[in-house]
């Protein structure tokens, strides 16, 4: 496929039409349309399956099949995108830090993308999960920056950068990086130990989100369902069988799968 018609079929899955033209409006728009379209779920894992982060397999996966991924799928191919689109990007190594504490170290198993644009660098990040970013924030040290929905910041402490979001409860840990970037194979490698190691907290719950608009964010952790407004309010309630969750992954996150699916994992577990 040439490189139009990879970027045509990528822009008709997130519905964005407008200028193709590298700029910060092009790469803050992709951004929130990605999300918006394309949700973030590990739901292959779930079913025995691996992750295949080949470009023509995450193509297949997320564009042909409509389907979502994560982080390795998600900013994999918006590192494809944005590269054929002109501008310059790097893939950054990360370390995920959402509900863990700072003396907890987690494994480096995530990637997101630093976008060099008229002299400043800029981050996204469209997998991870329900605080994935819907625009672009400047790398700037402890100035708040306003994005389509949350506020978020990037600190410096101990020798290591933090992509924070701001909650009701105040600022929380997104993810850790040093600005290491994360080439193909230390990335084959760190989708391996997440989609097949025992040990990956992705294969002990099922994680489902995807931005909404006017700031809203849809999320699915097992069987909890929570649609989260902007001012960070929640509104959750719990799934009560497999048909309903099937019908809400279709409903909230335009994913369909067969009513007798079974995602197996140890934190889905339904009342007999």
């Amino acid at each position: 496929m040439n490189d139009q018609r990879f970027l045509d079929a990528y822009f008709d899955r997130i519905g964005f039409k407008g200028p193709q033209i590298p700029s910060l409006e092009l790469l803050n728009n992709i951004t929130l349309a990605h999300v918006r379209s394309i949700p973030f779920e590990n739901l292959d894992i779930l079913l025995g399956k691996s992750i295949n982060i080949s470009l023509d397999s995450v193509f297949e996966k997320l564009i042909i099949q409509k389907r979502g991924g994560y982080c390795f799928e998600q900013n994999g191919l918006l590192l494809h995108v944005l590269q054929k689109l002109g501008f310059e990007v790097t893939p950054i190594s990360a370390r995920v830090r959402l509900d863990r504490p700072r003396e907890f170290t987690p494994p480096r198993t995530h990637v997101f993308l630093r976008v060099e644009h008229s002299g400043k660098s800029w981050f996204t990040d469209v997998g991870v999960g329900g605080v994935s970013l819907t625009s672009a924030i400047e790398f700037i040290q402890d100035t708040e920056q306003k994005t389509n929905h949350e506020t978020r910041r990037i600190v410096y402490e101990g020798n290591r950068y933090f992509h924070q979001v701001l909650f009701p409860n105040g600022w929380s840990d997104v993810c850790e990086f040093t600005l290491e970037e994360m080439p193909e194979i230390d990335r084959e490698l760190a989708n391996w130990y997440t989609s097949d190691h025992p040990k990956s907290h992705f294969k002990d719950r099922l994680i489902v989100a995807r931005a909404g608009e006017d700031g809203k964010r849809f999320t699915l952790v097992n069987r909890e369902f929570s649609e989260r407004d902007k001012n960070g309010i929640a509104n959750k309630f719990l799934i009560k069988s497999p048909k309903d969750l099937i019908k809400i992954l279709k409903e909230k996150f335009n994913l369909t799968f067969p009513l007798d699916t079974e995602f197996r994992t140890p934190g889905l577990q339904w009342d007999q």
